[in-house]
């Protein structure tokens, strides 16, 4: 009996020895740990104080109503023009590139920059698609009433835009500044309803238009990629031309006006936006102004809508959640809500102002300091869409 019970404490020494080590093993493997995060965390800050080049990639599926499933990689990429001056805010430039289960190739690249002491800004959008697609012709009923299939709506579209804008910053909050927009839509493999669309048929074969612009703006945004207050006012009117190389002549005029309010507490926003985009000449159909884009009224199929001219407002919460230390984490949530429609702006009147509801709901996770990814559900009449981009909708 003696022998049993040396044999059973024997055993239990040895067993808490063992599971000793084993705790001190997991505590060091945690103190490691934690050791890692804030020694990757304080190199990151280091970057952002220092100005410094950051790039945080992105590889996610995705699905919207006009590609249909995709699979996109990208970036977030965030710099100084001068990195020494602590009060300009950080350059960034998302980009994205995308595959479609329905055969389609798109790519964009969105550049919002700052340069000395904010003086100048100069801002580029850049896209390209290569897709198969449909075109439901110009108006709402069209976009209501056509039906999509191989013989009424489908053809394949190419498209690419080239958009600079330099904005000099003549007095506080104040911009003047200039538009370049050089923009190309070509079908090809048109169906039989497509072709017979008076659109299609007169402008297809002019697919280049270039134009030349002036901007107003008032900014008063602190951030503006993520802005938590302040307001924009932002004044457009881009003339096209044969005389600039293009193959059409119109122009364009465009209002947009953002207001951002903080409440409750920091991180808490509202966001309000209403938009008007004018077209007036040969307005190619490639051109007309189009509800249903990813910064609009997200879950309309971008293309569906479109007319010389359109309207809509939006209406957003966008809320960080705290940590329990009640500092601000890396996720948030939005909701929003917003119409829209398109018109003829010569033949417009209350009977003919069809509107058209929006509605979603969205997660953030911030990549870099107030830059986050976002991924949306937009819900409209009879139709849905996800979105996987970078920074905000507006």
């Amino acid at each position: 009996m003696k022998r049993f019970l040396n044999i059973i404490i024997i055993f239990l020494l040895i067993h808490s020895h063992v599971l000793a080590q084993d705790q001190t093993t997991e505590g060091e493997k945690e103190t490691i740990k934690q050791a890692k995060k804030e020694q990757r965390a304080a190199k990151k800050a280091e970057k952002i104080e220092m100005g410094k080049f950051m790039i945080s990639p992105l590889a996610a599926p995705g699905y919207t109503p006009e590609l249909g499933a995709l699979f996109a990689i990208g970036g977030l990429a965030s710099f100084k023009t001068t990195p020494s001056d602590q009060t300009l805010q950080r350059s960034s430039l998302p980009f994205t590139l995308a595959y479609t289960t329905t055969g389609a190739f798109t790519a964009n690249a969105i550049l919002t920059s700052y340069w000395f002491g904010d003086k100048f800004r100069m801002n580029v959008d850049l896209w390209y698609k290569d897709m198969p697609d449909n075109y439901w012709g110009v108006g709402y009923d069209n976009g209501v009433n056509v039906t999509v299939s191989d013989s009424t709506t489908a053809y394949n579209r190419q498209w690419f835009l080239i958009n600079p804008r330099i904005l000099w910053q003549f007095r506080q909050n104040y911009f003047v500044g200039l538009i370049l927009d050089v923009n190309y839509t070509k079908g090809t493999e048109a169906s039989q309803g497509v072709m017979e669309d008076p659109f299609y048929e007169q402008y297809n074969d002019m697919p280049l238009n270039t134009g030349l612009g002036f901007i107003l703006r008032y900014d008063s945004r602190d951030f503006p990629v993520n802005a938590w207050k302040g307001m924009l006012v932002d004044l457009k009117a881009t003339f096209y031309s044969t005389a600039f190389g293009g193959d059409n002549t119109y122009q364009i005029y465009l209002l947009d006006l953002r207001k951002y309010q903080q409440i409750l507490r920091r991180g808490s926003t509202l966001a309000f936006q209403i938009k008007s985009r004018v077209g007036i000449g040969e307005v190619p159909y490639g051109e007309m102004s189009q509800i249903g884009t990813p910064y609009d009224l997200r879950g309309y199929t971008w293309g569906r809508f479109r007319d010389r001219s359109m309207l809509y407002f939006l209406g957003e919460w966008r809320h960080v959640f705290e940590k329990k230390n009640e500092e601000l984490s890396k996720h948030g949530a939005v909701l929003w809500v917003g119409a829209g429609t398109i018109f003829e702006q010569t033949d417009l009147d209350e009977t003919n102002m069809k509107w058209l509801p929006n509605f979603g709901f969205g997660y953030r996770f911030e990549v870099q300091p107030r830059m986050n990814i976002r991924l949306d559900v937009g819900v409209g009449r009879e139709t849905y869409g996800i979105y996987f981009n970078f920074v905000e909708a507006f």
